[in-house]
């Protein structure tokens, strides 16, 4: 009996030791999981181009460098199309993606039309208050959504044309009648060339297929032409450079990649560093340091006098002191 006894109190014993040292066995498997933690990112850009393609680098790049290989990216190219910003974002939001980027303004609107609760941040968006309908704009959207402007400053951007032609008189606004952010841009820059004493017309195109058609008219009727930041103007530069050097007529155009190829000088911004302090918002968020709700839009502070040496040879234009070649750049 006492033997019987004793092997009783013996496997009680080990069962104790057992329960007792499995308790920092599961606070390292705790310490373990919470290092291990990993992301899923989805990001919608709108369509191929130069600075779209710098702010989806920039912004992969601050994400890389926060958490290395614990990040990883599901990507989508909508083409241009509003239908396959719709497939994208769908496909992220099954996917259950831990936050969203909408590179550029319809990316951005899907995203924030489609999901309340998946953080959603937008890049190369002009003005967030036109994109999302706000009204009332404070400088942050709420809810779920944030992001960073590629706005750059509309009244010295005037001040480029001006400085480069004082004697022209009529200035073209030519941009996508589908692009919100675009009207906005045309709408305000108006008042500042208006105030130099030029004479603006609006040229809106439609889309791709009547863009030659509609620049060609803005060529008729303009000394100089202003394209707004636009995305499917930035897409099909050279469609737009065939009509400008052959009809002598010089464009200002709101971002530096459209300079590189149809116009003649901007004053714009790097989008590698607009995506990179996007990257910046999001790591804030997945890490939980930053609520969404209350992340005020981010806004560019830097921008730089460029000009296309080329395009300017070509028209025989010497920009003043002060402009960066976008060879250089």
């Amino acid at each position: 009996m006492k033997k019987l006894l004793s092997l009783i109190l013996a496997a009680a014993l080990c069962l104790c030791l057992v329960a007792c040292g499995g308790e920092p066995a599961n606070d390292k498997n705790d310490a373990n999981n919470a290092d291990a933690k990993t992301y899923t990112v989805g990001i919608c850009q709108l369509l191929p181009h130069p600075s779209l393609d710098s702010a989806t680098q920039g912004f992969k790049d601050a994400l890389k460098e926060a958490f290395g290989d614990a990040v990883t990216f599901s990507e989508g190219n909508a083409g241009g199309e509003a239908t396959n910003c719709t497939t994208i974002i769908d496909g992220f939001i099954a996917e259950d993606v831990d936050l969203i980027l909408g590179n550029a303004t319809l990316p951005l609107t899907t995203a924030a039309s489609a999901t309340d609760t998946i953080p959603v941040l937008g890049t190369s968006v002009t003005d967030f208050a036109s994109a999302l309908g706000i009204t009332d704009w404070t400088g942050t959207v709420g809810g779920n959504v944030s992001g960073a402007s590629d706005l750059a400053p509309l009244d010295g951007q005037a001040e480029v044309l001006h400085e480069l032609f004082p004697d022209a008189k009529t200035v073209g606004l030519l941009y996508c009648s589908a692009e919100a952010n675009s009207i906005y841009q045309v709408e305000n820059i108006r008042k500042h060339l208006e105030g130099y004493g030029y004479t603006c017309t609006n040229y809106a195109f439609n889309d791709v297929n009547d863009l030659a058609s509609v620049t060609q008219t803005a060529c008729d009727g303009s000394d100089v032409i202003y394209i707004p930041t636009d995305n499917v103007a930035a897409a099909n530069t050279e469609t737009i450079a065939n009509v400008v050097l052959a009809a002598g007529v010089p464009v200002i155009s709101g971002d530096v990649s459209t300079c590189g190829v149809c116009g003649v000088a901007t004053l714009g911004i790097d989008y590698y560093d607009l995506g990179y302090t996007t990257g910046q918002m999001a790591v804030q968020i997945l890490k939980g340091e930053a609520d969404i709700s209350t992340m005020p839009v981010q806004s560019v502070t830097e921008f730089t006098k460029v000009y296309n040496p080329d395009n300017c040879a070509a028209l025989d234009i010497t920009p003043p002191e002060g402009y960066v070649s976008t060879a250089d750049l």
